[in-house]
C-alpha cells in the first residue's frame, strides 16, 4: 500500500518548513554524498551507536558479517569533525541511496504539510527534529539492548519522518489518503495507511532483532512514530481548533 497523496482542502498555510526540509534532503544527497558515491562524508556524519554510547569518535575498518558470522564486508568509519552526539541531527538528512532519498521525501511531502499547518512552521520544525533524535537514540539502545552491531552507522530521515506519522494519525485519523493497492488507486483513512505502515514495522522490527549486520533502523521508525504520537498535541498551539478531517 504505497501512498499517493491525500485531502489538503482544509490547509490554511503554506508548508514551508516541509518543503525546505525535502530540499535540504535533496541538497544533501546531491552535493554533501555525491548522489551517495561521497562514502567518506557519508561515514563521517552518519550515526554509529558505539559513539553515542560511549562519546568516543571510532575511525577504523569494521567487518560486517551475516547471521552465521561470516564476514561479507566491511565498512571504513571516518572521523566526526563535529561532537559525535551531533551525528543525531547530521544523520536524519543524509541517505543510503536515490531509492531510499525518494521513498522518504514521499512520505514527508504527503504527511508533512498537514502536521505543519496544524503545529505552525516553528513548532513542526522543533517537532521533526525532536523525533529524529529520539528515533536515532531508539535504534542505538535497541542496538545495545538486543546484541546488535554498535559499530554499523545509521543515516536517513525515516525516523523523523516516523515521528511526523505518529502526528499525523493521532491528529487526521480519518483523513482520507490515496494510496496505490493492488494496481488500483483507492482512497483510504489515514488510520488504515498508516496503521499498516506501523504493524509492518512492528513485525520487521521484530524479525531483525539481534541481526549482526545492517539493514533497515526499523527501532528507529517505531521509536520515531511512538514519541511522535506521544507528544504532538504537545505542540498543537492553545486554542487551535479540533483537527481537520476528524469527521
Amino acid at each position: 500500500m504505497i501512498p499517493i497523496g491525500d485531502d489538503n482542502s482544509d490547509r490554511r498555510t503554506t508548508p514551508f518548513v516541509t518543503w525546505m526540509l525535502i530540499a535540504l534532503n535533496v541538497v544533501v544527497f546531491v552535493f554533501g554524498q555525491g548522489l551517495g558515491t561521497n562514502e567518506h562524508a557519508t561515514l563521517a556524519y552518519a550515526t554509529v551507536p558505539y559513539e553515542i554510547l560511549t562519546g568516543k569518535d571510532v575511525a577504523q575498518q569494521v567487518p560486517i558479517r551475516d547471521d552465521y558470522g561470516r564476514v561479507v564486508g566491511e565498512i571504513d568509519l571516518q572521523p566526526t569533525p563535529i561532537p559525535v552526539y551531533l551525528t543525531l541531527l547530521t544523520s536524519m538528512f543524509m541517505h543510503g541511496s536515490i531509492a531510499h532519498l525518494l521513498g522518504n521525501m514521499l512520505y514527508l511531502w504527503i504527511f508533512g504539510d498537514n502536521v505543519e499547518d496544524k503545529l505552525g512552521h516553528l513548532r513542526y520544525l522543533f517537532f521533526y527534529l525532536g523525533t529524529g533524535v529520539v528515533a536515532g537514540l531508539s535504534h542505538v539502545f535497541s542496538a545495545r539492548m538486543f546484541g546488535g552491531n554498535l559499530l554499523v552507522p545509521s543515516l536517513g530521515a525515516s525516523g523523523a519522518i516516523a515521528g511526523v506519522l505518529g502526528g499525523y494519525i493521532v491528529l487526521f485519523p480519518r483523513r482520507r489518503v490515496r494510496v496505490i493497492w493492488l494496481y488500483q488507486i483507492i482512497q483510504v483513512p489515514a488510520l488504515l495507511s498508516i496503521g499498516i505502515w506501523f504493524i509492518f514495522q512492528l513485525v520487521s522490527g521484530a524479525g531483525t532483532l539481534g541481526a549482526a549486520g545492517g539493514g533497515v533502523a526499523y527501532a528507529a521508525h517505531i521509536g520515531g512514530f511512538v514519541i511522535g504520537a506521544i507528544l504532538v498535541r504537545m505542540f498543537v498551539p492553545k486554542g487551535a481548533s479540533a483537527a481537520p478531517g476528524w469527521a
